[in-house]
Order: C-alpha cells, then structure tokens, then sequence
C-alpha cells in the first residue's frame, strides 16, 4: 500500500469518526437542552422557532442557546475523538493541526 493511499484511509476514517463524535454529542446535548428549557421555563422548547406563532424573545434565546450549546458539543466531542486519533496513529487526524 502508497502512501497516499494510507492517508486516504487515515482521511476516510477519521472523517467517519470525526462525525460519528459529533451527531453522538450533537444528540445528546440537544437531549440535556431540551430537558433543560422544560425545567427552566415549564415549556416544551419551541419545535420551529421560526414560526411566527413562537414569541421572537424565546425564538431567538433558543436559537442562541441551542446553537451555542451544540456547537460547543461537537467542538468538544471532535477534540476528544481527534486526541484519540493522535495517541492511537502518533499523528493528529488529516485536516486538524495546531494554530502555532
């Protein structure tokens, strides 16, 4: 096996893992917000907030807080997933690199 054909192999696969990490963490911290904004507003989140029956205060506080909420997730779960990566191959994953 090339090289290069490795690291088309090392791509597909972290580009499999990478987003297996993050649907799991986007899933379930969509679970935990929703359980969250029940218990804080005694209300079902809104299931369209772009319905102009939602109220624009709680469309745009659960736009904010769903977008932030999940996207940190993903951020946190692909770190983890490509920390793994890096002890597992020496190298991190295609694609991620340090800023320095």
């Amino acid at each position: 096996m090339s090289k290069k054909s490795g690291q088309k192999d090392s791509s597909k696969i972290w580009g499999v893992f990478s987003l297996v990490a993050a649907l799991a963490a986007a899933t379930a911290a969509r679970k935990a917000l929703n359980t969250s904004w029940k218990a804080a507003t005694g209300k079902e989140p809104p299931a369209n907030p772009a319905s102009p029956d939602v109220d624009m205060r709680e469309a745009l506080a659960w736009a904010a807080v769903s977008g932030t909420i999940v996207a940190v997730a993903r951020m946190l779960a692909t770190r983890r997933a490509a920390q793994y990566y890096a002890r597992s191959t020496g190298h991190l994953p295609p694609g991620v690199a340090d800023d320095a």
